[in-house]
């Protein structure tokens, strides 16, 4: 019952455009523990409900859900535990003083292996939605499906 890893990782937050307007996005880094980037490997993390936080100076992400490696030990890692994420300082000084200047949030929007096999994480400054703008994009997304429908027949 082994676990095998998948070739290409590319764990999205289906949540993030529906609920946010991207604004700007920024790929960053994550300082992991041993038995954390083998559970990716195997595909095993979820990133709906998880947000970007700073504490003195440095960027975190909370809430993200990196499953129990299934062969770790007494060292296996907690799966909801916070993660430091690495960026360069001048990214981190521009994120901090557009969050504080006005509502701006960071969320994660992709999980992915790079070609050298370290894990990183697309993040996006966005905005929150209105309830009438997430009518209208459901709107469009309906719209696009009957066009597309209609092009195949």
């Amino acid at each position: 019952m082994g676990l095998k890893p998948q070739k290409n990782i590319n764990i999205k937050n289906k949540k993030a455009g529906f609920e946010y307007e991207i604004l700007e996005t920024f790929t960053a880094g994550l300082q992991l523990q041993g038995t954390e980037i083998k559970s990716i490997r195997a595909g095993k993390a979820a990133l709906s409900d998880s947000y970007c936080q700073f504490f003195a100076g440095e960027l975190f992400v909370k809430n993200m859900h990196i499953a129990e490696y299934f062969f770790g030990s007494l060292q296996n890692h907690e799966s909801k535990r916070e993660r430091k994420l690495l960026l360069q300082k001048r990214e981190l000084k521009k994120l901090e003083r557009k969050i504080k200047e006005s509502g701006l949030t960071i969320i994660p929007l992709r999980l992915y292996l790079n070609e050298k096999g370290w894990a990183k994480l697309d993040i996006g400054l966005a905005k929150g939605k209105k309830v009438y703008d997430k009518r209208e994009t459901l709107k469009r997304k309906d719209a696009k499906r009957d066009i597309d429908r209609a092009m195949k027949y």
